[in-house]
């Protein structure tokens, strides 16, 4: 796309390039020389652009150098003396172009240079004439104009450079806003379907239980009371109370993630809570190697924690990303840093496995209930987690990235807000 635009001849090429004919008409108009010269400024001009794409470090500098070096061939070959040709303001082009691409201090440089090369026919002259107090003050007020010229172009081209790098600023920051509003309206609905949901599962948990246990407790009796006289009947009883016991412990986590949390939080280093849920996993972990990679900055905050449900975010998590990475083994990166997020100062937790990751439908409703990418999964483990977090008036989300794997990002805030939700919630 940006080729198609450089390739395009604009309008002001074309007035452009109607001036230089326009110069090309006027006397000496039968100088070859003078007619060439002008004809290597239009195409130096027409293609500023591409030598400036193609060589980034040297295009403007040659660009000048060139315009230069033409403008002083020009005038030698339109007047008797070149430096009184009347094709001397052709030094405003070099002069210009250096005042749109360099700062002030280059553009002092190369207005300078283009005097020097203007000046450098005033030897040859002096051979033959003499230089006058008029003629002096005539050249020396030319001379000026280049330098008042390249001024003026210069501070204007910085002042609209300033302006729109304070736009894109703005731009970037209008960008970062509508991304966090996005990312809290998500929250808010997530958070609603959270409270909904786990008022249904609480209501739904404490009716199944009476009946589970009245299952089970019936299940141990017909097992005590047949484990001699009837095996088969003792065997299925037995059936019945550990599969009563598996439905109840489901009701259990119904009920977790049902009830209100009671956070007790109290100042604690992210970093104490997240080696112990690394250890507590590693240790209990059967399946391929997984290599740790730790990245904590130096003096972090304390953070006010609850310190048993945030361990509970943390087990879980890193059990999550153990068991993707299950079959071949991985490497799960841990890093831990401070930083800020919609104002408020915090310490920022991102989990990384080289698993197979998230599919790209589940993305959006990864923090739902009942949703998992696990076969044998429940789907709570993460909904989980992000009412803790929530709690802690803090922030989890999946980290979009090209690489493999999954990556999530958690935020906690260290304002005494994140305390206030000692006591209940």
């Amino acid at each position: 796309m940006n080729e198609e635009k450089q390739s395009r001849i604009s309008w002001m090429d074309v007035l452009w390039l109607l001036f230089l004919l326009g110069l090309a008409a006027l006397p000496p108009v039968w100088e070859r020389h003078k007619q060439l010269v002008l004809l290597a400024i239009g195409v130096v001009q027409l293609a500023e652009g591409r030598i400036i794409a193609n060589w980034p470090r040297y295009g403007r500098s040659l660009v000048v150098l060139i315009k230069i070096l033409l403008a002083t061939l020009l005038i030698n070959h339109t007047g008797e003396l070149g430096i009184n040709s009347s094709y001397y303001p052709i030094y405003y082009v070099p002069i210009v172009t250096a005042a749109i691409h360099f700062g002030s201090w280059g553009t002092l440089l190369w207005t300078a240079l283009a005097s020097a090369a203007y000046c450098s026919y005033l030897y040859p002259a002096l051979q033959e004439y003499t230089l006058t107090p008029t003629g002096a003050a005539e050249l020396a007020i030319r001379i000026m104009f280049f330098f008042l010229a390249a001024m003026v172009v210069n501070r204007f081209t910085l002042e609209n450079r300033r302006k729109t790098t304070q736009y894109q600023q703005v731009a970037e920051q209008l960008t970062e806003v509508n991304r966090q509003l996005e990312r809290a309206q998500a929250e808010a609905r997530r958070s609603e379907r959270l409270a909904a949901l786990g008022q249904l599962s609480a209501g739904l948990a404490h009716e199944i239980r009476n009946p589970l246990g009245v299952i089970k407790g019936s299940a141990e009796t017909l097992n005590r009371k047949l484990e001699d006289s009837n095996p088969l009947a003792s065997e299925l009883a037995g059936y019945i109370s550990s599969e009563v016991n598996r439905a109840s412990a489901l009701v259990t986590r119904f009920l977790d993630f049902a009830r209100p949390l009671r956070i007790e939080t109290r100042l604690l280093r992210v970093t104490d809570l997240l080696d112990q849920a690394l250890k507590s996993v590693a240790e209990q972990w059967k399946g391929e190697p997984i290599v740790v990679q730790r990245e904590y900055q130096g003096d972090l905050p304390l953070v006010p924690l609850d310190e048993n449900l945030c361990e509970q975010v943390f087990l879980n998590l890193v059990q999550n990303a153990y068991e993707a990475m299950g079959e071949d083994g991985g490497t799960f990166r841990v890093e831990v840093s401070g930083t800020s997020s919609n104002g408020r100062k915090g310490v920022q937790v991102r989990l990384k496995d080289t698993g197979p990751g998230v599919p790209a439908e589940m993305r959006e409703q990864i923090f739902n209930p009942f949703v998992t990418t696990k076969k044998t999964g429940v789907g709570l483990g993460l909904s989980i987690v992000s009412k803790i977090v929530d709690e802690h008036h803090g922030t989890i989300r999946l980290e979009k990235s090209d690489e493999k794997g999954a990556g999530f990002v958690i935020f906690f805030p260290v304002e005494e807000e994140a305390g206030q939700g000692a006591g209940g919630s």
